[in-house]
């Protein structure tokens, strides 16, 4: 092989010259068998590579051509080690980076751009999966080379994640302590309260052992506040047969301190089911951040 030949065929393979403490030199590659004792020989002889600086230079050199090729290429035309499909199956799903398990959902780029490049124009835009989540799919549709499809597409796989840390909260036995309800509440309700710029109150109704039977939302309001009636929690709690009862809302603003108007309604909503000897345990409220919660059990505010 030509030397101009040898560099062709190290950038089409991902290969990178490479010099050990003890000044030897040698080559990495990802793909498996394809570069013999032999061949590696032939490719150092051919480029007279002797010194680290050599090969860091010429290591530069090839990292920046295999980028461009992979951002001309589509994902399928690279090599197999590099393909996010097979990356998934090879190291696992939880090992490869954002922009490659959305290359996955988005299956196809656009001309001139893969997948997995169009994943990380989508990640720099928005700066994180929650942020995309709260994009509409008009939005996200608007977007060169993502269109109505891919923008249903990441909805979808978003929605998916949503409901497993709603399975995951389901799935607990018993709500004993404050941190109990807020490990709950994180789980079932902020992944779609969170972000939602209207207050929604609802409640979550408990059998004799604490355990979660069913999930209410009692009302939708504007960005401020959400109108309750009392007598609607202790129907829906009487209907079920509920022992007791947690209140949950959200703060559109992202402040987690309970108004005056939040510990009154509170305590009408208590004095309503202490008539029927329906406890409540707890109110939460979610704010903006992963761990904003505020629990009036945890503060005193409910006994």
């Amino acid at each position: 092989m030509k030397p101009n030949s040898v560099i062709d065929f190290m950038i089409a393979n991902a290969i990178y010259p490479m010099c050990s403490r003890n000044g030897k030199v040698f080559l990495r590659c990802s793909r498996k068998g394809l570069l013999t004792e032999e061949r590696t020989k032939e490719i150092i002889q051919k480029l007279n590579l002797k010194t680290a600086d050599e090969c860091q230079k010429l290591r530069e050199e090839i990292k920046k051509e295999v980028a461009k090729r992979k951002i001309n290429k589509p994902i399928k035309e690279w090599i197999e080690e590099e393909r996010p499909r097979e990356m998934l199956v090879k190291i696992g799903a939880e090992n490869l980076p954002l922009s490659k398990l959305l290359a996955i959902i988005l299956r196809t780029g656009k001309e001139g751009t893969s997948a997995e490049e169009l994943a990380k124009v989508l990640l720099n835009r928005y700066g994180s999966l929650r942020a995309i989540d709260s994009v509409p799919v008009s939005e996200l549709s608007n977007i060169e080379g993502i269109g109505f499809t891919k923008a249903v597409q990441i909805k979808a796989a978003l929605e998916i994640g949503k409901r497993l840390l709603k399975e995951q909260a389901q799935a607990k036995k018993k709500l004993k302590k404050p941190d109990d309800v807020i490990e709950y509440v994180s789980e079932y309700y902020a992944p779609y309260l969170r972000d939602n710029e209207k207050e929604f109150f609802n409640v979550i109704l408990l059998d004799i052992k604490n355990k979660p039977i069913d999930n209410i939302q009692i009302s939708k309001g504007s960005i401020n506040a959400t109108v309750v009636d009392p007598k609607e929690i202790v129907k829906n709690a009487s209907l079920k047969s509920a022992s007791s009862i947690i209140l949950v809302h959200n703060h559109p603003s992202g402040e987690i301190e309970p108004s005056q108007n939040d510990v009154e309604l509170t305590n009408r909503i208590k004095n309503a089911c202490d008539i029927l000897n329906i406890k409540v345990l707890d109110h939460i409220i979610i704010g903006k951040n992963v761990g904003d919660f505020y629990s009036f059990a945890k503060h005193g505010l409910i006994k």
